[in-house]
């Protein structure tokens, strides 16, 4: 079966099929690829079975990621939480990771090709394989929302909530400049505490430009102070919660927890069936312990690393890798904002 390239950005055919493909997420959306591409310059591909001139019947979208830090690779998708391959039969997926695996034997234009699906697919290739667990957490709305309310935690979650009513915390939602800039801010803050760059200031401005009012900013205020912001993407029946930031000063006052909580409300208005509480890694207790107080069903969703070579690549060494990151997160809590905000905006695009 012969396994054939499109530009999905180019061609009509990508989006038709995904109004069509009740697996298609947010993330397959040509929205999103140019987001990437207009930030990041990655430039997406879709492979599929589908001869030229025909209707697709499936499709698996890539990235091509090109850098001189961390390699050339072929990614299913970058800055994702999990982008399924959209392919029923599993010889075709077979097929079209053949056809990857062929053109990388031949050009060895790739150092890896990664994939984030939902299902983890065992698919035989001679591909060297490393799989990466991750946390993923999804609510279901379909139950009233007294029964929604009532299935989260009582002290860490209901308490908060009713803490931020206490409290006349304010919350706007939106996607204004001002509203960009306070989340932004919080997001500097955040990602200082976690020791780590905050995404660039362009990729939301791309977000907000691609996607529009699929795209939505919500920021919680104590007064005219803002101190806590979520940043959630819709897409067909489903609410994404993508990005959160807080300022840990007001953790107290349940302001993370009153956003979460008008999100949920809204979706249900909104006829949604599902509130994505997104990826976390297996690691981090803290994220899954909190999501897991909203009621929302813990599921693991693993990558795939395909390479031609059973080394790992660039001879990567945990230990060493391990150390390297912790320095790097002391430094980073304590540089000036400008220079954290310049770390990010070198190094997002090398590590999508």
């Amino acid at each position: 079966m012969a396994t054939y390239k499109i530009a999905p950005l180019r061609d009509p055919r990508w989006e038709d099929f995904l109004g069509s493909e009740p697996r298609a997420s947010i993330f397959h959306t040509t929205a999103w690829l140019k987001a990437l591409r207009r930030t990041y310059g990655y430039e997406p591909i879709v492979y599929t079975t589908s001869p030229p001139g025909t209707k697709l019947w499936n499709g698996v979208v890539f990235c091509r990621v090109r850098s001189w830090l961390t390699g050339r690779r072929l990614v299913s998708l970058p800055f994702s939480d999990h982008c399924e391959p959209l392919v029923d039969d599993p010889q075709e997926l077979r097929n079209i990771l053949g056809a990857l695996e062929r053109g990388t034997e031949h050009s060895q234009a790739w150092d890896y090709i990664e994939m984030r699906p939902l299902r983890h697919h065992e698919i035989k290739t001679s591909f060297h394989q490393s799989i990466y667990d991750y946390v993923l957490h999804r609510l279901d709305l379909a139950p009233s929302l007294s029964q929604l309310f009532g299935g989260l935690h009582k002290d860490s979650t209901q308490r908060k909530i009713h803490r931020a009513e206490r409290e006349k915390l304010t919350y706007e939602e939106g996607r204004t400049e001002s509203l960009l800039a306070n989340f932004y801010r919080l997001l500097i803050v955040t990602r200082r505490r976690r020791g780590v760059p905050p995404q660039p200031l362009l990729w939301f401005r791309n977000l907000i430009t691609c996607l529009g009012e699929a795209l939505q900013i919500r920021v919680a205020f104590q007064g005219s102070r803002p101190i806590a912001a979520i940043l959630t993407l819709r897409h067909k029946d489903t609410l994404l919660y993508k990005y959160g930031c807080s300022d840990a000063r007001y953790h107290n006052l349940g302001g993370m927890q009153l956003l979460l909580w008008h999100s949920i409300q809204e979706a249900k208005s909104a006829g949604l069936r599902t509130f994505d509480l997104g990826r976390s890694d297996c690691d981090n207790t803290g994220l899954t312990r909190f999501k897991d107080r909203w009621g929302a069903v813990r599921s693991r969703i693993t990558y795939s690393r395909y390479t031609t070579s059973a080394e790992s690549w660039h001879n990567y060494k945990p230990r060493e890798a391990q150390w390297k990151l912790r320095a790097a997160k002391r430094m980073l809590r304590h540089a000036p904002t400008k220079l954290l905000s310049m770390a990010g905006e070198v190094l997002y695009k090398h590590i999508g």
